[in-house]
């Protein structure tokens, strides 16, 4: 096990497109981060940035104190000790499922009776022991990801890196492979870094995450940080489906620029001072009550395990809500009131504040 950091990390690709942008990361020795944003934040650049695949342009990648990539400095992936999952696990077809995860003590010219110790005992992780001999056509998509974790893990890497490696997988054996992979990375100590699309996924597993948009870092912390108190409308919106209301903070709190909306000071949480600011409204955030003569109506209910999931016209303004033991019916006139409201300066305050620092 070991910790790897980043230190100013940016990278920039031949066509100038930028990939990366002055990234700082330290992750701990045995913690599971995992890297979230939309497409082409820069997730998966960054991963690969860790693993050798990418050269940074700028800054120092380092993995237990040693510095793998950075001016002058250079590591192929080969000699940085790492294991990596893909999304598509790659098993070999003409090899049994032994020889598949035996493949990387062969490249290190390890002992047949030591390949065969550590193969035995990586299939044993992963829930596949004994099955050494078996043919790869004939394992489900499930245990074949088992047989790529195994070939990760069969080398005792330092590191594992995991590229959307559930993603592939249909629920719920996307979520029994989750629960497997967080006790085993915790049996294990393993420092893991996890790459997903799935917000949840990130939410459930991590000891922390980073969420990136455009190849910058917009917030680190615990999944509770993130969803409680997100750092910009941009997370509390990506992570927790907020509802963004542009409009100003005054004396008596927070009153929307283009709607009736008022939420009073004591209602409101975040960053704002006076003047021009964002109010993030999380789903969980919105009271709803059924009234015949309420000014809003309900456009969609969705039932979830977890609530329902509701989008409200209230006015012209969409609203996103979650609620519990009421299900609202579609086109059914309801009340809405705000428990909770996070303020954020303004976009253009919040440049200003970056340009003058």
């Amino acid at each position: 096990m070991a910790s790897v950091h980043l230190d100013g990390v940016s990278l920039r690709y031949p066509s100038g497109t930028l990939g990366l942008a002055d990234i700082h990361l330290r992750v701990g020795d045995g913690e599971f981060v995992a890297l979230v944003g939309p497409s082409g934040s820069g997730k998966t650049t960054l991963l690969r940035s860790i693993a050798g695949f990418l050269a940074p342009t700028a800054g120092t990648v380092a993995i237990d104190g040693s510095t793998v990539a950075g001016p002058g400095v250079f590591t192929p992936p080969e000699e940085r000790r790492l294991g990596m999952v893909f999304q598509q696990h790659a098993v070999w077809p003409h090899w049994n499922v032994g020889r598949n995860v035996e493949y990387p003590l062969r490249l290190a010219r390890l002992p047949r009776a030591e390949r065969a110790a550590r193969v035995a005992e990586a299939l044993d992780m992963v829930g596949l022991g004994g099955w050494a001999k078996r043919d790869p056509a004939t394992l489900s998509g499930g245990q074949r990801q088992r047989v790529a974790l195994a070939r990760a893990l069969v080398a005792r890497p330092r590191v594992l890196l995991l590229d959307e490696a559930l993603s592939a997988l249909d629920e719920p054996l996307r979520d029994r492979l989750r629960l497997e992979l967080q006790t085993l990375t915790r049996t294990l100590g393993l420092t893991v870094v996890h790459v997903t699309h799935d917000r949840d996924e990130a939410l459930a597993l991590a000891d922390r995450v980073v969420v990136l948009d455009g190849g910058r870092v917009q917030q680190i912390g615990s999944p509770e940080q993130l969803v409680t108190e997100p750092a910009s409308p941009f997370v509390a919106r990506f992570l927790s489906d907020a509802t963004i209301v542009p409009g100003a903070c005054e004396a008596g709190g927070f009153r929307a620029s283009a709607h009736p909306l008022v939420v009073p000071t004591a209602a409101l949480a975040g960053q704002g001072g006076r003047g021009d600011a964002e109010l993030a409204v999380l789903p969980q955030d919105l009271e709803l009550r059924a009234d015949e003569h309420g000014d809003a109506v309900v456009t969609s209910s969705l039932f979830g395990r977890e609530g329902n999931d509701v989008i409200v016209d209230w006015q012209g303004l969409s609203l996103r809500a979650r609620t519990t033991g009421y299900r609202p019916r579609v086109d059914e006139r309801v009340t809405v009131s705000v428990r909770r409201g996070l303020v954020f300066p303004s976009e253009g305050v919040r440049s200003a504040r970056r340009v003058l620092a």
